[in-house]
């Protein structure tokens, strides 16, 4: 039987004007030897927000107590009642162990929808770049894209294995390059620098989506600074950061590095 929201769910939601409900696993599902899929069932699709939306997610900590950990919606199902996220599970973090554990009925409060990235509607491609943790919103954003359009993809994945793909509606220019990590570190920008420098990018006006790790994202815009795309046209997220835990409110430490 669904509950209610904790008062401290409760109170947060308030203060941040959005919605907090009690939501249900209804499906976990591996994608790939990194990333898995759950489905919740909940009260109000709302909290699902618009494609670059995201949703706080409470989590048990190993020591008591709950923190919340935000992760971007991969779909909202209005007629079934339900929000799918994708889930990276190739690490030890709170989220991660909680989705490894979770079983159908388990329970969990939300608190959404956030953030204030979406999709740019005036763009003549887009250019979405980013690490595994990324490729759910990157597809939800994706399939918002206007008819005809352009969506380009640079993701790094730590093998081959989890090179995810999906379908979009024809009439979608896709280009999809994915790069495997092939033992370098989660935050060494290597790889997606090369699939950058590969990329010729087309005529028109662009916006480029950079999610995924902290330094990652960084070093990738500086290198999209360099060949012509300004700041207006870059929108960013950071999910994680290597070496260091996202902090209870469920981001990652932004601290500039010394």
């Amino acid at each position: 039987m669904t509950t209610q929201p904790d008062s401290s769910t409760l109170s947060l939601a308030e203060r941040l004007g959005v919605l907090a409900m009690t939501a249900t696993v209804q499906t976990v599902s591996p994608l790939s030897p990194s990333l898995s899929s759950v489905t919740l069932r909940v009260p109000d699709t709302a909290i699902g927000g618009v494609p670059g939306n995201d949703v706080m997610i409470s989590v048990p900590k190993p020591e008591g107590g709950l923190a919340r950990r935000r992760y971007s919606v991969r779909s909202v199902d209005t007629e079934a009642s339900t929000v799918t996220f994708w889930i990276t599970t190739h690490h030890d973090g709170l989220a991660s162990e909680w989705l490894r554990d979770a079983q159908v009925g388990a329970q969990t409060d939300l608190v959404g929808p956030r953030g204030k990235v979406k999709l740019e509607p005036l763009a003549d491609w887009y250019l979405f770049v980013g690490d595994i943790s990324a490729l759910g919103a990157f597809y939800n954003l994706a399939e918002a894209i206007e008819i005809p359009g352009k969506a380009i993809f640079v993701v790094e994945v730590p093998t081959a294995d989890d090179i995810v793909t999906t379908s979009f509606d024809e009439g979608l220019g896709v280009t999809g390059i994915f790069i495997e990590r092939q033992g370098r570190e989660a935050n060494d920008p290597e790889g997606l620098l090369r699939g950058l420098a590969a990329l010729e990018f087309p005529e028109g006006e662009g916006h480029v989506y950079l999610f995924g790790e902290f330094k990652h994202i960084n070093a990738v815009k500086i290198a999209l600074l360099d060949r012509g795309i300004t700041l207006e046209q870059i929108s960013m997220k950071a999910f994680w950061r290597q070496g260091k835990a996202n902090q209870d409110h469920g981001e990652p430490d932004k601290t500039p590095e010394l």
